[in-house]
């Protein structure tokens, strides 16, 4: 089973509106036109927060990209989303906010780690009992369990700064599901993939600007726009790589 994921695309209620030196509606045309054009049997679409820049016309922009897209388009909001405004400019097919989601094997959680008047993020009370709930829920499915915060440390100081600030009541409730086999995420603007026990762990680029791995202040990274192909197999592995749109031009730090 394949999916992808997008994330952070950043969108204005303009077209032509630039953040860190990419035209972000351009670029996400061209990494979605990519990603379809390379898996074309993909499920579902994962975007995993920051949709817009502070401008919630950028959802009108968003569901004129993705409106007509002929899987699910899952979503969550980041910390740059107005989760009201969310919910309603996307709402109805293909777009689902939230919630858990099953594809044959696998049952997809999506986590609403959005905290107002914060970067950094935290997941509610009544969210992590949800997620208790859908894992204990999923029967024998594994799970996959996607949200726009970073709950492990990237090695980045600043970034770890404004991540999920209880990741550890996170952890607390995956601990107890064997079930979950992957968390998702994105914020951070760069690629991870690493391991926590049993459990994959997933970082992924923006679809446009990132930035610097391992950075102790704010800094942009040269690479271009990207998305993440998982191919989820029924034994509960998880195939990944993140794809590089580097045909569209590279960042400049003079630009940003």
């Amino acid at each position: 089973m394949h999916i992808l994921q997008i994330t952070d695309p950043h969108l204005f209620g303009r077209s032509d509106a630039k953040l860190r030196g990419v035209a972000t509606d351009a670029s996400l045309r061209a990494v979605l036109d990519e990603a379809i054009a390379s898996y074309a049997d993909y499920q579902a679409l994962l975007v995993t927060g920051d949709l817009v820049q502070d401008d919630s016309g950028g959802y009108l922009r968003f569901r004129g990209i993705c409106g007509r897209l002929p899987r699910p388009v899952l979503c969550i909001p980041g910390n740059h989303d107005d989760p009201q405004a969310m919910e309603r400019e996307l709402a109805g097919a293909p777009f689902r906010i939230g919630g858990a989601h099953d594809f044959g094997a696998w049952r997809i959680v999506m986590l609403d780690s959005f905290a107002l008047g914060k970067v950094g993020g935290r997941l509610r009370e009544d969210e992590l009992a949800r997620l208790d709930r859908e894992l204990a829920d999923g029967g024998e499915r594994h799970a996959l369990l996607c949200l726009h915060h970073h709950p492990v440390p990237t090695g980045s100081e600043w970034l770890d700064r404004i991540g999920l600030e209880n990741a550890a009541e996170f952890w607390r409730v995956v601990d107890a599901h064997p079930n979950v086999r992957g968390v998702v995420w994105g914020h951070v603007h760069q690629a991870f993939d690493g391991r926590r026990g049993e459990v994959r762990l997933f970082a992924t680029p923006s679809t446009g600007a990132q930035f610097l791995p391992r950075s102790e202040g704010f800094a942009i990274d040269v690479r271009p726009p990207a998305f993440r192909h998982f191919e989820l197999l029924a034994d509960g592995r998880i195939l990944s790589r993140v794809h590089w749109v580097d045909h569209l031009p590279q960042i400049s730090a003079a630009a940003v």
